[in-house]
């Protein structure tokens, strides 16, 4: 298990894909009743049980909490003597992350370790103060594995104080595939500048940069390099929709855009701008070239979902549209409703299982069109993440529309702290449904499960704005991934 955890952190896990589901599919099978696998020695630590369910469950495996009753007391709380052992705190803090609706033993570990972890903060030497803080901001299951792989190279040489081979060929596999990565983000910023749209819509965003980040966190895995540069590319249509919709069109022109949409036609309306009409040849042109692709590559021609998808989102679009012209406010239930389709994730995804080509049949497509759990529920937390940052910046500009403005709206005595409280708590409990999702035995691949998880991870790094409404963290990881190699020795 520790060989395997090695391999996932270091971003090589992919080289041994099979012989690592061999191993934990065995190891799933070799759960007892209690829920504590078999092949355990007689020395069961909270380091090794932790680290167990917390593979099982990252790779698909629903684990059993059970495993955990036995560091429990009598009143079926977690023994105190269990806070000295620091490392397998940290284990425990990270399998919690892993839980679902219904799972208290798990809610009780997350809570049990994150204070007691914070409390040994005083007590630590700075080095691992760091570390621990690092952990409780950042845990495995809620941090994108490229986007870590760095700190956990650097963080077993410090502990282990050696240089191996294992940690030479991690290095090297991760210049090669970020060499791999500029080359896709090369092709991107060539196609882009070839579309030529920002000549055309110049209050545009002009960011191949930031659509390809989303499109490498999506698709991570180095071999589905045509996927990603397809999938930046619709990423980019998302983004200058909501631009039309925000910044550009009066509202009878989105109203005239709209109806284009829906019928999928340019020309039949005259008085559509002459943008509007460039942007939807582009839109339609690139759709009908993928799906192209798509049929003659997996035999399914994914057209009418990817319609399907675009219109949902233009329509979204536009009731916000018409909110905001009218100065009527939705109630917050109708607004988080329209916001999981505004949000676009489900466009991101409708394309995403296409490209991947995996389990295409008519169950699955039928379910994919109509927003499962896995599209919805990460399209909801972006939602209510994106609000949590724009309604500071509504509150000091003095306009309504968030989430959470509208529920104080519905709730006189919240304030701002209890309204973003509530809105967190979401949050978390929308992430607890992901993870069921994640672990449900379903038609859809382990890939587009993965891919699912992976947009959801990397909305607090798109939505996570400073003062200046600048992205550092995404600044951060983006020099980092793409411009910064590792020495190697």
């Amino acid at each position: 298990m520790i060989i395997i955890d090695t391999l996932q952190q270091f971003g090589i896990d992919y080289h041994f894909q099979n012989e690592i589901q061999d191993f934990l599919s065995k190891q799933s099978l070799s759960l007892g009743d209690d829920g504590v696998l078999l092949s355990f020695d007689s020395d069961i630590n909270l380091v090794n049980v932790s680290l167990s369910f917390r593979l099982l469950r990252q790779n698909g495996y629903h684990a059993s909490t059970n495993m955990f009753n036995i560091f429990l007391d009598k009143d079926g709380k977690f023994r105190q003597q269990l806070i000295n052992d620091l490392t397998g705190m940290i284990g425990l803090y990270q399998a919690s992350q892993h839980l679902v609706e219904g799972e208290n033993i798990l809610d009780q570990a997350n809570a049990f370790t994150r204070k007691n972890l914070h409390n040994a903060l005083p007590q630590l030497h700075q080095s691992q103060a760091s570390l621990i803080k690092d952990t409780i901001e950042h845990p495995y299951h809620l941090t994108l594995g490229r986007f870590n792989i760095k700190n956990c190279i650097k963080s077993y040489e410090t502990e282990h104080g050696t240089r191996g081979l294992l940690q030479e060929c991690a290095k090297m596999d991760f210049n090669i595939v970020q060499s791999q990565h500029i080359r896709e983000l090369s092709e991107v910023r060539l196609w882009w500048r070839e579309l030529g749209l920002t000549r055309v819509l110049d209050f545009a965003r002009d960011q191949p940069v930031k659509w390809y980040m989303w499109s490498m966190a999506t698709l991570a895995h180095p071999t589905l390099s045509e996927q990603r540069i397809d999938l930046t590319k619709f990423i980019s249509f998302i983004y200058l929709m909501d631009d039309i919709f925000d910044v550009y069109g009066t509202l009878d022109e989105l109203l005239l855009f709209t109806d284009a949409v829906n019928k999928w036609e340019v020309d039949t309306n005259k008085q559509l701008p002459n943008s509007m009409k460039i942007f939807l040849k582009a839109l339609f042109d690139i759709t009908e070239e993928i799906s192209y692709k798509i049929l003659k590559k997996h035999k399914w021609n994914p057209f009418y979902s990817f319609r399907k998808a675009w219109t949902r989102l233009c329509n979204a679009f536009l009731v916000e549209a018409k909110w905001f012209a009218s100065g009527h406010l939705p109630s917050s239930e109708a607004y988080l409703k329209n916001g999981v389709i505004s949000s676009g994730v489900h466009v991101l995804l409708v394309h995403t299982f296409f490209l991947l080509g995996q389990g295409l049949n008519k169950e699955t497509v039928d379910l994919v069109d109509n927003l499962p759990g896995l599209v919805s529920y990460p399209a909801t937390i972006l939602r209510l993440w994106d609000d949590l940052g724009s309604a500071q910046d509504e509150n000091q500009q003095g306009h309504d529309g968030s989430y959470t403005e509208l529920y104080m709206k519905e709730h006189r005595s919240a304030t701002t702290e209890s309204a973003r409280e509530h809105v967190l708590n979401m949050i978390v409990n929308t992430r607890k449904k992901l993870n069921e999702e994640y672990l449900r035995p379903s038609s859809f691949s382990p890939s587009f499960k993965k891919a699912s998880l992976n947009i959801a991870r990397m909305i607090h790094l798109m939505y996570n704005y400073d003062k200046n409404q600048r992205l550092p963290a995404l600044e951060k990881h983006t020099k980092s991934l793409l411009y910064e190699s590792i020495p190697l020795r």
